[in-house]
């Protein structure tokens, strides 16, 4: 039976856009909870301005009461002091966004794809030299919310040129949910088809009911890592029309009806999404 491996992204992605702000001891209770329903690999915060992230402040501390567990952590960072402080506190895998357009990218971290590219490149350096992995998110991959369609040759260019930095792992993320699946299959076949299946995972939101096909046709070429978040909360503050991501129950369901193993209890993941409505509500 194959496995297909999931990666929640619930602690940040799901929270950093909610009105009601999780302190650290629920955003724990709920990483907690995940992890008793089997998830192991989990995003739980980011070390960006508490001021422009509110619900990310603190993830510092977080990451502390965090510390004696044998899951897979990563937290976000959008620039070198980011990295820093991700360093300083003893993460293992840190999430790197770049935008594939000019404006998606000026409005998310206000520079130009250049620039980023050439600050991310310092990152990646650093980080093999302190032996924490990296990954990073190709934002708005299908189509961006203020310039329209995105090429995939330029999605491909893009990862091609991330591969050669040594980046550990290449997220195809369709950021407002416009992607289908003949585009999907598109970039993913030729992705795999030049730099092979283990690379890669695909973050896909729920906004026109597609997450799901989209799954899909991802697996179809290969890739096997997918992002999702519990209860389908989240979407980015910085992307109009974003609305909540791919839900984890959802998908995991999907994979089970089609026989697929993901280690993960469906029962369980009932109980963390009631705890995450709950908590956010």
């Amino acid at each position: 039976m194959k496995k297909i491996f999931i990666n929640e992204v619930g602690p940040r992605d799901g929270l950093q856009n909610i009105d009601n702000v999780l302190n650290v001891d629920e955003r724990i209770q709920l990483i907690q909870s995940l992890e008793k329903a089997g998830i192991n690999s989990l995003e739980v915060g980011s070390f960006v301005s508490p001021k422009a992230v509110p619900a990310m402040d603190k993830t510092d501390a977080l990451l502390e009461k965090l510390s004696n567990s044998n899951s897979n952590y990563s937290v976000l960072i959008p620039n070198t002091f980011g990295y820093k402080q991700a360093k300083e506190n003893k993460v293992k895998e840190v999430c790197l966004v770049l935008c594939a357009t000019e404006s998606m990218n000026k409005e998310n971290i206000n520079k130009s794809i250049e620039e980023t590219i050439a600050e991310f490149k310092e990152i990646i350096d650093l980080a093999k030299r302190d032996q924490i992995r990296t990954k990073i998110y190709i934002s708005v991959a299908f189509e961006c919310p203020y310039e329209g369609l995105v090429s995939s040759k330029y999605i491909y260019h893009l990862t091609k040129e991330f591969l050669a930095y040594g980046i550990n792992e290449v997220v195809i993320a369709d950021t407002i949910g416009a992607g289908k699946p003949d585009q999907v299959t598109k970039l993913f076949r030729s992705l795999v088809k030049d730099f092979g299946s283990s690379n890669f995972s695909a973050h896909f939101h729920d906004t026109r009911l597609l997450a799901l096909s989209n799954v899909k046709a991802a697996m179809d070429e290969g890739i096997t890592k997918f992002d999702s978040c519990i209860a389908g909360l989240g979407g980015c503050p910085f992307a109009p029309g974003a609305s909540g991501n791919l839900a984890t129950e959802d998908l995991v369901s999907m994979l089970h009806k089609e026989g697929y193993e993901t280690g993960i209890s469906e029962e369980m993941l009932r109980n963390s999404a009631k705890l995450a409505s709950q908590l956010t509500s």
